[in-house]
Formats: structure tokens, C-alpha cells, sequence
């Protein structure tokens, strides 16, 4: 493969990133195959889910990605209308550009509207991250993974277990390689460009002594639609993090939708203390420093339980499944949901001794792009060479 050039008559590899957490997972992907020999042509596609331009802007810059070549400008809207609006906009890129595949990351709605224009059109499909499970159809992203990996033609693991989730769907091994996670790629190759947390938090106008306390402080996220949706649901979770707050200062990164329910359900008082530090959405160097240097991580989100793992922080996650087992059995995982003593029973147990050490998961090194790169280039040209004859 060394010495072999791309077949001039075999199109780019079509990226797809349509919400903050595909931009993370791309990101070392297009240097990889930038970097690989030989080079994959690449054409970067953002659907625009994603719609805050600052935010987008300044993730790109953070995680130094090629400006997008194509921007469908889909924005917000409902689960259907996005995903209809994606796919009626993606459709004519294949049809002017005639790509060798299309390659999705993660369980956004673009990943899955964008999979399915690429297997009507008959391109092949490449999915990385695919084969974990929540079991919990109740979540969009469950769905969205579950029939993507269904009709992808190829599916890049980042953890063992995964091959389990997709031979018991009837996917066939062959579709399926083990390379490792491309979040991480980005999360060790980013660590030293971090953001110092002190200078995060005082350019929000607070003031940063409060991080510098015996018990450190705690970095909390919640956005999912389970946890802040219904009054009954956010009430008690906001209380019990007023709770937490009293025994080590809060940094919390506040979800535009989380913040407009508090709005909506008159919570503000709940969050409103001297020990809570309110942040807007923050960008990925940001969110880096904050989580490296942080006691803890209370979180609903995916990519964080990952991270955490990554980093060897313990996090606890407010949630009552998980898509992403590896971090409770190897990381610094441990599931709360939202449970009152629960909650403060982890906290707790973190404060007085330290929590889950974890250890870092096979293939979780950095290099999970490179593996990517060079089994995808491999694949695509063997097949491409096989139409030929």
C-alpha cells in the first residue's frame, strides 16, 4: 500500500459532521487520512444541524478542522424534519461529486439521514463508533445507531463488547473492525492546548478562588431530554445538585435547552448560589481544562463518560443506562441515574476516597484514526479494483 497512489477514477470519502460531538470524532479522522499512504481525498460535508454559529466557528478552530466544503444549513427542528431535511439536501452532493463512500461518525440525526441517501444511492456506507448499545429505545441516538449499523456496509468499533451488540442483530463479522476510539485521538492530541480552568471561569465574570477550595470543585452537564424536559424530572435533579454544591463549588456548562427550561419552570432559585458557577456552552479546550483539573464529573452525556475514563476522573452519570459500558467496567464510570441518594451517596464516596481509578481501555491511545485510515484505504481500493475487472 506504501507505494500505491488513490485511483484517479475513485471519488472522495464524504464526511459527514452535523452536531458538536462529530466534530470531535472527525477531527483526527481527516488528519489521518490526510496523512495516510497513500493520502485519502476527502470532501467534509456539515449538515448544519448544529446551528450556533459562534459555537461552530469556535469548535473548528479548537479542534483545527478544515473549514466545511459543503454546509447544508439544515438547523433546528423536529427529530423527522431534520432528518428529512438533511437527506433531501445530502442528495445531490453524491449525485454532482460521485464519492468511493460516505463516512459517518456517532448517533446524531445527521448520521443516520445521511447513511440512508448514501445506501439508496448505492455508495457505500462507513459508520465509526457503531455497535453500542443502550438498549433504551426511548433515546433518539438508540435509534439512530441501531439502524445505521443495520444497513452500513463497513463499522469501526471502539470497544470489544460492541462485536457482541452486532452479531446478536445479525450483522455479519466481516462488516466489523476493532480500531479504538477516535474521541480519545482527539482528547490526547488537544490536552496540552487545554484551557487553564481559572481563566474559563473569570472570563464568565466569577471569580476563580472558587475552584481553589480543599475539596476542588465539580464540573456538571445535563442536557438530555429525559432529565430536563419535565418539571417533575429537572426539579429534583437541580435540588440535589444545590446539594452537592454545599460540599464542593459547581461548574456547570448550561445547555441552551437545559437553560430555557430553568426559564420556563421557574428553577432559577435552585441554581442561584454563591457555590454554582453558571457557564453558556463552552468550547472544546474549555470543556477540557475544566473536566482535567475537576474533583468529579456529573453528567448525562456519552462523550463525557469517555473522556473522564480517558482522563482518570470519576464521573458519575445521571442516567439509568448507558450505551457505553466499558467506562463503568474498566473507567471511572459509575451510574446515579437520578436518584437523590444515589447522587450523593457517589459524591461521597469520591470525596472520602477518591472514587473509581479505572484503567484505560484497549486501543483507547490515540491512535484509532491512523487504524482507520489505513483499513479503509485498503478496503476501498480492493473494491474498487474488483468493479474494475
Amino acid at each position: 500500500m506504501n507505494s500505491q497512489l488513490w485511483p484517479v477514477d475513485l471519488g472522495p470519502v464524504v464526511c459527514i459532521v452535523g452536531a458538536r460531538p462529530n466534530f470531535m470524532k472527525m477531527a483526527p479522522i481527516l488528519r489521518a487520512f490526510a496523512a495516510n499512504h497513500p493520502a485519502i481525498p476527502t470532501m467534509l460535508v456539515h449538515t448544519g444541524q448544529h446551528y450556533d454559529k459562534d459555537m461552530n466557528d469556535r469548535l473548528f478552530v479548537d479542534l483545527r478542522l478544515p473549514h466545511p466544503d459543503i454546509n447544508l444549513e439544515v438547523g433546528s427542528g423536529t427529530h423527522a424534519v431534520q432528518t428529512a431535511e438533511v437527506m433531501r439536501r445530502f442528495e445531490p452532493v453524491l449525485d454532482t461529486h460521485k464519492p468511493s463512500c460516505v463516512l459517518v461518525v456517532g448517533d446524531v440525526n445527521s448520521t443516520l439521514a445521511c447513511t440512508l441517501v448514501g445506501v439508496k444511492k448505492g455508495v457505500p456506507v462507513v459508520h465509526v463508533e457503531a455497535g453500542l448499545r443502550s438498549y433504551d429505545r426511548g433515546m433518539p441516538e438508540e435509534i439512530n445507531r441501531v439502524l445505521t449499523d443495520q444497513i452500513a456496509d463497513l463499522l469501526y468499533t471502539t470497544e470489544r463488547s460492541a462485536l457482541g451488540n452486532l452479531l446478536r442483530e445479525g450483522i455479519a463479522e466481516e462488516r466489523v473492525r476493532f480500531v479504538g476510539n477516535v474521541m480519545i485521538d482527539s482528547l490526547l492530541s488537544n490536552r496540552e492546548a487545554a484551557h487553564a480552568p481559572e481563566k474559563t471561569v473569570s472570563e464568565a465574570g466569577f471569580d476563580a478562588a472558587i475552584l481553589s477550595g480543599s475539596q476542588g470543585y465539580a464540573v456538571v452537564t445535563l442536557h438530555r431530554p429525559s432529565n430536563v424536559d419535565q418539571v417533575e424530572t429537572l426539579s429534583p435533579l437541580l435540588g440535589v445538585l444545590r446539594e452537592v454544591s454545599e460540599k464542593l463549588p459547581l461548574v456547570v456548562a448550561l445547555h441552551p435547552r437545559t437553560r430555557s427550561n430553568i426559564e420556563k419552570f421557574g428553577l432559577g432559585q435552585l441554581v442561584s448560589s454563591e457555590r454554582i458557577v453558571l457557564l453558556p456552552p463552552q468550547g472544546y479546550l474549555e470543556m477540557l481544562g475544566l473536566m482535567s483539573k475537576a474533583r468529579l464529573v456529573l453528567t448525562d452525556s456519552g462523550g463525557l463518560q469517555e473522556e473522564t475514563t480517558a482522563l482518570g476522573i470519576p464521573c458519575l452519570t445521571m442516567r439509568d443506562n448507558t450505551e457505553r459500558p466499558i467506562t463503568i467496567d474498566q473507567g471511572t464510570n459509575t451510574m446515579v441515574g437520578s436518584d437523590r441518594m444515589a447522587i450523593l451517596d457517589g459524591v461521597d464516596e469520591i470525596l472520602s476516597g477518591g472514587g473509581k481509578c479505572g484503567r484505560i481501555p484497549e486501543y483507547w491511545d490515540g491512535h484509532a484514526a491512523e487504524r482507520i485510515a489505513a483499513d479503509l484505504a485498503q478496503w476501498l481500493i480492493a473494491r474498487h479494483l474488483k468493479e474494475k475487472k
